[in-house]
């Protein structure tokens, strides 16, 4: 490696760990907010929500790599052509190839990160997750059965158990309702049982009573029960979770088992190799945020005005690639054998790299088409 290449490698991996740390942290902030707001609210103390927040990490990572990748390459390759630099190293024989060498090193760099985080580190991380928001819900169920004590687990409702025997009954239950507008729901039981279901935990209260106040025309409807299950999950405001999903399987899984994991999952098969592909795609397509990025950057040469114009045509490049590739993405999902569809992004994106840099290798020759039609 030359000490060109070296030189502005190190830009490119300098910038980019700006970049990648500044768009992460906003990131972050924001999710972190509705987190900390959600765990706080359940209870949960500070470990919990530094755990929660180490686990999405890797995903937030997923999502900003490419917007990092091309925004270091913009700015190096700006700065570089603002100062002359590119030119004296093109004065010196460096063809548009020769200095892209440093940029193609860096796509690989980005391309091995985010292969390592598509298909390791964001599986793992999510499906981890998953399991850690399911023990946290049942924490919360858990901490319903307190006796003695009127507890607000959520907006609008009151929950109230006289004892708890040893057994697990819970004596003299109260749960009022006040979350609709124009009614009043409030249920007593002598006893009830908490039971775990497929669903969710549910209270079964054994001989009770219902009674519904209307409060738009001050109406009581009461209704007597010998057993009656009450879901405690509408209770606490949890959000509805799965077993397993696509995001939480390994790569090595999707590949081997899809007809198995599309079972599992009740999807069609088509979208278990949208997954899998989508996570082989995604390193390249980071890679070549890099490359097009500074290919179509070199194609205007120097001005004294800047190459603001190459910079708003790589970003509408951009745009057009991921448009490719979610209009690539719903084919795949209801036609399995349509999965070749999902490397068009990256074959667009390579079509569109080479051609740029081939162009920018004769400056001269577009230079004389441009004034000889000016002087036509």
């Amino acid at each position: 490696m030359g000490r060109f290449d070296r030189y502005m490698l190190s830009q490119l991996l300098v910038l980019f760990g700006f970049f990648a740390l500044v768009l992460v942290s906003v990131y972050w902030v924001n999710r972190a907010v509705v987190l900390f707001d959600q765990l706080i609210a359940n209870g949960q103390n500070a470990i919990v929500f530094l755990e929660f927040t180490a686990l999405s990490l890797p995903t937030v990572i997923r999502l900003v790599l490419p917007m990092s990748t091309f925004a270091a390459t913009v700015y190096v390759t700006n700065r570089l052509s603002s100062e002359s630099e590119l030119t004296v190293m093109q004065a010196t024989g460096f063809s548009p190839w020769r200095l892209a060498r440093p940029v193609f090193l860096f796509g690989v760099i980005i391309a091995v990160m985010m292969s390592i985080l598509t298909h390791f580190l964001v599986p793992s991380s999510t499906a981890q997750l998953s399991q850690r928001q399911k023990e946290v819900t049942e924490n919360v169920t858990a901490r319903l059965l307190t006796e003695g004590t009127f507890l607000h687990p959520g907006k609008g409702i009151t929950f109230y158990i006289r004892e708890i025997t040893p057994g697990g009954v819970l004596k003299d239950v109260f749960i009022s309702d006040r979350r609709q507008r124009n009614e009043v729901v409030t249920y007593t039981a002598a006893k009830a049982y908490l039971v775990n279901d497929d669903d969710g935990p549910k209270l079964v209260m054994v001989d009770g009573i219902s009674q519904i106040l209307s409060t738009s025309d001050k109406r009581l409807f009461t209704t007597n029960f010998s057993d009656f299950a009450y879901d405690i999950s509408s209770m606490i405001h949890r959000k509805e979770t799965v077993s397993r999903g696509l995001p939480h399987v390994s790569t090595y899984e999707l590949l081997t088992q899809t007809d198995a994991i599309a079972q599992e999952m009740n999807v069609g098969t088509g979208w278990v190799v949208e997954e899998v592909h989508s996570r082989f795609t995604q390193p390249l397509t980071g890679a070549l945020a890099a490359i097009v990025g500074f290919a179509t950057l070199l194609l205007g040469g120097y001005s004294r005005f800047g190459i603001w114009k190459q910079i708003v045509i790589a970003f509408v490049l951009l745009i057009v690639l991921e448009m490719i590739r979610n209009a690539v993405a719903d084919p795949v999902r209801n036609d399995a054998d349509l999965w070749p569809l999902m490397y068009l992004p990256v074959l667009v994106g390579s079509g569109l790299g080479v051609l740029l840099l081939s162009l920018s290798s004769h400056p001269i020759r577009l230079r004389r088409r441009a004034t000889s039609r000016a002087t036509a």
